[in-house]
């Protein structure tokens, strides 16, 4: 398949089709014109590529770690470097479960008449305004 059909199916875009074969992630034959073909697994691989950096992998690590995921197959080395990036995930995991259970609290604290806070909305209701205007978000003490 070429670039542009690539970038549609996988909802990638072909700038970062670009960007992966440059950091060695992806690899596409060329036809005689130049043109980009890539075999129908490169669609699956590109799904790996953004799970992975969405899980906040660098493409370095990407690229040093990929070929053991594809193979499902890992020396000590690569073993222990996946173990440490899924450490690291984990630990994201529970800064953003402690984040939201923060934020949880606080809502239920401003819910209630009896809060610290009440949010007014605009005119409009669609947005919280500013004390004194200016249509920034604004906390009005009880």
């Amino acid at each position: 398949m070429r670039i542009g059909e690539l970038a549609a199916r996988s909802g990638v875009s072909v700038r970062a089709l670009r960007y992966y074969e440059e950091q060695g992630l992806l690899k596409a034959g060329r036809s005689g014109s130049g043109q980009r073909h890539y075999p129908d697994s490169a669609l699956e691989r590109v799904h790996l590529i953004q799970m992975l950096y969405a899980a906040g992998l660098s493409s370095r690590t990407i690229a040093e770690l990929l070929p053991c995921v594809e193979a499902k197959a890992s020396t000590p080395q690569s073993r222990a470097r996946l173990l440490a990036e899924r450490d690291r995930i984990d630990a994201q995991i529970s800064g953003l479960t402690r984040t939201r259970d923060r934020l949880d609290a606080v809502i239920a604290a401003t819910e209630s008449p009896a809060g610290c806070c009440a949010w007014e909305a605009d005119a409009e209701g669609a947005d919280a305004e500013a004390v004194g205007g200016g249509g920034a978000t604004r906390v009005v003490r009880a």
